[in-house]
């Protein structure tokens, strides 16, 4: 059974108040026995507040101890110790059958702890309120920062999905047609096709969608174009501003085309937002989700936009609930707000960057041609989609199909890994990439028994 260390005990045994002398002082806590597994710590404000420093500075050290595999955060249990890794057992490694290689779902490991944010949201205005708060107060005054336009409105939905969904049924109905990106996140595509819209693709290079590309779509008069603006699924691409501008350019001459942009990885992504919003706010929805960043539990997205735009949004979604809970909007105000779950969200783009670039490394060692730039997924070659994954789920292995990322079957065939399950373990990340490569390699089955 875990025990709760007194924070006076705690602060009597660190002399450097430094993130990183802290976390010296409880690694040599935990690895000498004091703090046995299991030992749940205090709360970042509360050791903060007795060591009179920052709460991003012990947010600092705990982001240490975590990757050292030291401690380990619980939204129920809260911060609790670890055994040392040169304690535990070496075959502890559950096998890839357990780990997330399709989907690219946060690590729960890396989500910030929701303690804190819940108290804060409590405290919201007009608690129980019958009002139609679309967004609240906090929260619009958190996110308006970091918008790359001035929307003309604001409202909030139950996570990515939905926004993705309620925004392209804002912009296009059943049987009409809509330009996307080709290749896509699949879940746009399933999104589109199962509201009826019809689509047709627009290729995309290293920067994102192609002007002269698009420009060749709109010439079937698509009423929308939706696209991801960064941390593109599949290609890990950042949209620049410079090829915003072009885009906006050839959607200028368009006036009654609306724009839909999808940014899945919200935060969590590494570069910001380069938005068509910029030069035609009157036709553009940006929908931000922060599920993958701060987690699943508040289901936070923020649409906002064109007003006409985000009133459809509004409007699709008064046929299930009108608005979103204001104490899980103001809890996400607080974490995007609080300095040091901005540090443990700095941690976490680096831990998955880390993740991402060491198997891409590992790959490309193995004459395997990927491209690591952002996002939680991996686009990687192969001679034959189907076969290489019947081969890697002989391993255990299972990844998804790349062809889901087109509106018809490619010419060209891939498989997409998520990286944000990805074991710390060079080693295992090596072994993976043996697998991937040998599947990459060669598509009869044969060669693999």
């Amino acid at each position: 059974m875990s025990h709760t260390t007194p924070v006076h005990w705690l602060v009597g045994r660190i002399r450097d108040r430094t993130a990183k002398g802290i976390a010296v002082a409880v690694g040599e806590l935990i690895r000498d026995g004091e703090l046995p597994p299991g030992t749940r710590l205090p709360t970042v404000r509360a050791l903060a507040g007795e060591l009179a420093v920052s709460p991003a500075t012990v947010a600092d050290s705990w982001g240490r101890l975590r990757a050292e595999q030291l401690i380990d955060t619980d939204r129920r249990r809260g911060t609790t110790t670890l055994a040392p890794p040169d304690s535990r057992r070496r075959d502890c490694f559950p096998g890839w059958a357990a780990i997330d290689l399709e989907q690219g779902l946060p690590d729960p490991v890396l989500l910030p702890p929701l303690e804190d944010a819940v108290a804060a949201g409590v405290r919201t205005e007009r608690l129980n309120g019958f009002e139609h708060d679309y967004i609240t107060p906090r929260l619009r005054g958190a996110v308006a920062t970091t918008w790359p336009f001035t929307p003309e409105a604001w409202t909030v939905v139950a996570g990515g999905y939905e926004g993705t969904l309620l925004a392209c049924q804002a912009v296009a109905g059943p049987g009409e047609l809509v330009a996307v990106e080709e290749p896509t996140a699949p879940r746009v595509l399933d999104t589109l096709r199962r509201s009826g819209i019809r689509l047709i693709g627009v290729r995309c290079d290293d920067e994102g969608p192609i002007p002269a590309a698009l420009a060749e779509a709109l010439e079937h008069d698509p009423v929308a174009f939706v696209y991801q603006p960064r941390a593109h699924i599949p290609f890990g691409h950042t949209v620049s501003a410079t090829r915003a501008a072009e885009l906006a350019d050839v959607l200028e001459g368009r006036p009654g085309m609306s724009i839909v942009e999808d940014d899945n990885l919200g935060p969590l992504a590494s570069a910001p937002v380069a938005s068509i919003g910029a030069h035609l706010p009157e036709r553009l929805l940006l929908v931000r989700s922060y599920c993958k960043a701060y987690g699943l539990e508040l289901r936070s997205c923020v649409v906002a936009g064109a007003q006409h735009l985000v009133e459809q949004v509004r409007h699709k979604r008064g046929f299930g609930l009108v608005w979103a809970s204001r104490i899980l909007q103001d809890a996400q105000a607080y974490l995007i707000n609080d300095p040091a779950t901005g540090v443990l969200l700095r941690q976490a783009r680096e831990r998955y960057a880390h993740r991402r670039t060491t198997l891409a490394e590992a790959l490309r060692d193995r004459g395997v041609d990927v491209r690591a730039r952002d996002g939680l997924v991996l686009w990687v070659p192969v001679p034959d989609e189907t076969r290489a994954m019947v081969a890697l789920a002989g391993f255990g292995v299972s990844v998804a199909a790349g062809s889901r990322c087109y509106i018809d079957p490619p010419a060209e065939h891939h498989i997409r890994i998520a990286t944000s399950h990805l074991p710390d373990d060079p080693a295992r990340i090596a072994e993976l990439a043996d697998l991937v490569a040998r599947a990459a390699a060669t598509a009869p089955r044969d060669e693999f028994d």
